[in-house]
């Protein structure tokens, strides 16, 4: 239940008050005056305070500063019948929730404090889960505050709790791996082992021993028997990155462990129990592969599940001087180095067609090139990032000897950045039209016209 701190200097209203909450389910301790009040946040860590603000002695604004600067996890809620617009404003930004005038309905104060409980609640588990992906598996080169990033961690956050299988889709390089290992960790499978198999690295020879295991006399040179890796993460998580690669006879194999949650080893017939977590990835169009037969369609639809797609790093340029700036920290050590602006033009004018990774390795070449100064400059970076970075002062348009329709290229490419600002902020129109530097209603006519 949560411990609640009333401080009042009107007993009729405080007991009234006091008893209600009681009833509702809080814990709550009474405080006629400001001085009771911080004797009490003395000797308790209260969940939530409710202070009025004019008090006798030691005011409610002191009363509430105290609370905040000891406790920053606490819920402070301000009710008062004096109060001001600038009385409002100075205990908002100091921290407080919400603000309520007296005289005040009951339900009233609930729903404020349920508001406020709720929004503390978001905020803990938010700030756990980013702390999880940024200290428990080096969740770092996720890092990125765009809007295909915000609703990944939002979707890592949900289906994390699951047990449903998923399909990573993305580019080489864009961290399928590092989600995989996030939805491990952030589940209830974290105690257990995350086993990764790259499939496409693993000879077709080998690669039904490598996952399933094999008795002793399985094939020549098995001279014991092996658990497979699919054994290996029972309890846990089995990432099978590259899945598109897998052979056909494997991938009916595959099929039954999905389904039936067992398997036999090679060259035994005694079925294993297990119960783990797939999660697949691949850079492959796998509903491309089962139009053209290399790919099962039952098995496709059986590890599509949850669908996961990376956007790859061009479409999020706002992420990379953040990823910049995490890569520093990793690669300079001690050293405090930063990057020019002509040189992070040049980065964020680059395609990237390795995606992060990719970016990764530029920037760690760029900081052993910047000896012992204390910036990356352009010619720090690879020689093939060094052209870019006028690409976005100029359009890179030639004009053919036979001339070209200026009014048609236009509306095409107006056409093609209004679709754009669409993906990017996920069809919100009026954060599309901010990033086009349009009215809302401009934008909405030329939807219609287009």
């Amino acid at each position: 239940m949560p411990h609640l701190l009333l401080v009042d200097d009107e007993e009729a209203l405080r007991s009234v008050v006091a008893e209600r909450l009681r009833d509702t389910g809080y814990e709550v301790t009474e405080a006629a005056d400001g001085e009771a009040a911080v004797k009490a946040l003395d000797g308790f860590a209260f969940d939530v305070i409710v202070s009025d603000l004019r008090l006798p002695g030691v005011d409610g604004r002191e009363v509430i500063e105290t609370a905040l600067t000891r406790y920053p996890g606490i819920v402070a809620i301000v009710v008062t019948g004096y109060g001001t617009v600038k009385d409002a404003v100075d205990m908002t930004k100091m921290g407080v929730a919400d603000f309520i005038a007296k005289p005040f309905q009951f339900d009233e104060l609930m729903h404020v404090l349920n508001s406020a409980l709720e929004q503390r609640r978001l905020q803990s588990e938010n700030a756990y889960l980013h702390q999880q992906l940024d200290e428990r598996f080096g969740l770092g080169a996720m890092t990125g505050k765009s809007a295909p990033m915000r609703s990944l961690f939002q979707l890592i956050e949900t289906v994390a709790p699951s047990a449903a299988t998923i399909l990573i889709t993305g580019e080489t390089g864009t961290g399928k791996e590092m989600v995989a290992r996030a939805i491990h960790q952030t589940s209830p499978r974290h105690r257990g082992r995350f086993v990764a198999i790259n499939v496409s690295a693993i000879p077709e020879t080998l690669l039904d021993a490598e996952l399933f295991g094999h008795v002793r006399g399985a094939f020549t040179g098995a001279v014991a028997m092996r658990q497979g890796r699919l054994e290996q993460a029972d309890g846990g998580t089995l990432f099978l990155d590259e899945v598109g690669t897998m052979p056909m006879a494997l991938q009916m194999k595959m099929l039954r462990v999905l389904q039936e949650r067992e398997f036999e080893r090679l060259g035994d017939t005694r079925t294993i129990k297990v119960d783990v977590r797939i999660v697949a990835a691949t850079n492959a169009d796998l509903s491309k592969m089962v139009k053209e037969g290399s790919f099962r369609e039952d098995l496709y639809y059986r590890l599509n599940v949850i669908p996961v797609h990376l956007a790859p790093l061009r479409e999020r340029v706002e992420d990379i001087p953040l990823l910049v700036q995490t890569f520093i920290k990793k690669f300079a050590g001690e050293r405090d180095i930063t990057v020019a602006q002509d040189a992070m033009r040049r980065l964020m004018a680059y395609a990237w067609p390795g995606n992060v990774r990719q970016l990764e390795n530029a920037i760690e070449r760029a900081i052993a090139m910047s000896g012992s100064r204390t910036q990356v400059d352009v010619g720090d970076l690879p020689v093939d990032l060094q052209g870019t970075g006028e690409s976005t002062a100029k359009p890179a348009l030639d004009l053919p000897a036979e001339g070209l329709d200026l009014h048609a290229l236009v509306a095409q490419i107006e056409k093609d950045m209004i679709g754009r600002a669409l993906t990017r902020t996920e069809q919100n129109k009026g954060a599309a039209a901010r990033l086009l530097g349009l009215k809302r209603t401009t934008l909405v006519e030329k939807l219609k016209r287009l």
